[in-house]
């Protein structure tokens, strides 16, 4: 039997959804044992060492070469924060919630892109926004420990998601994915290696275990959201990677026995609601913003900086 070809992409984007969510799986058990400082480094650093082959099939070292390395900083730096920010949230809230808070990053992307990059900002992006930040509000749980430190962190881990794939559309036109991820993958494991001057503790055989799971889940939930997105659009393919929040709401019941609460629901359903709004198409062309608002445009989202 032919599968046809948009429900091969939306096939591969639930598959990704689902190695995204293992490895948040991965890293919330590595930090029961492990500070923040070193699960970050070895998510990093196994990251790096799993996009080795990626740069032999594109053209080995020599297509590394770049006249962008200020932006890919920048880049790599507001991915790195967002990667602390997320993984701490991971340790400190329920599974679903924490990923939930992190994949709030697309409400930010449209204000963030016409501050910095000009573009314009459409209403129904714009509307998509408002209904998203309600979803965030009501997870935060208002008169409930509003502005508890990790959720707040959780948050920000959206927020700085966002300034790094707003980068990324700023450097994709002279940029290809592979040097890119590259760049991240390498600065961020020489920065987060600083902090294990004071934080390094030496990790058990099933903390590496678990850690490298979390860089193999990783990389391949990034190769099949990229072949997703490759096999049909990504206004089409987008919504079903909010199926990592499914994902990791029920690894979260099965092993922590963690129940959302009704506001967590509903703010979960607000978020999953904005998304498909700013995805939705016209049948006129819409803007670059309203396309990096949905979080899951070529580069902007399989470069995620988690």
């Amino acid at each position: 039997m032919v599968i046809h070809t948009m429900t091969r992409g939306a096939l591969c984007a639930v598959g990704a959804s689902l190695m995204m969510a293992l490895m948040s799986t991965a890293i919330r058990i590595a930090s029961g044992e492990l500070p923040n400082e070193m699960v970050v480094f070895l998510r990093n650093g196994f990251g790096l060492v799993a996009l080795l082959p990626w740069i032999r099939a594109y053209g080995g070292v020599s297509s590394l070469a770049t006249a962008q390395f200020p932006q890919h900083l920048l880049r790599s730096l507001a991915g790195l924060a967002a990667m602390y920010c997320f993984f701490y949230a991971l340790a400190h809230l329920n599974l679903g919630e924490a990923v939930l808070l992190n994949f709030s990053a697309p409400l930010y992307i449209a204000p963030i892109a016409m501050l910095w990059l000009g573009e314009t900002l459409s209403w129904r992006v714009g509307w998509a926004a408002v209904v998203g930040f309600l979803g965030v509000a009501l997870i935060l749980n208002p008169g409930h420990g509003l502005f508890t430190p990790a959720a707040m962190i959780g948050a920000l881990s959206g927020l700085l998601a966002a300034v790094a794939m707003v980068s990324v559309r700023g450097m994709s036109a002279t940029e290809p994915t592979v040097r890119t991820v590259f760049y991240f993958s390498a600065i961020s494991t020489v920065v987060s290696a600083v902090p294990l001057l004071w934080a390094w503790r030496t990790p058990t055989v099933p903390a590496l275990a678990l850690m490298a799971l979390a860089g193999f889940f990783a990389t391949q939930g990034q190769l099949l959201l990229t072949r997703g997105y490759a096999l049909a659009p990504a206004a089409r393919v987008g919504p079903y990677t909010y199926t990592t929040v499914i994902f990791a709401s029920a690894i979260g019941w099965i092993l922590w026995s963690e129940v959302p609460d009704a506001l967590t629901i509903a703010g979960a359903v607000l978020i999953g609601v904005s998304g498909v709004l700013a995805m939705a198409r016209s049948e006129t062309a819409v803007s670059g913003t309203e396309e990096m608002a949905a979080g899951v445009v070529g580069a902007s989202e399989h470069e995620r900086p988690i």
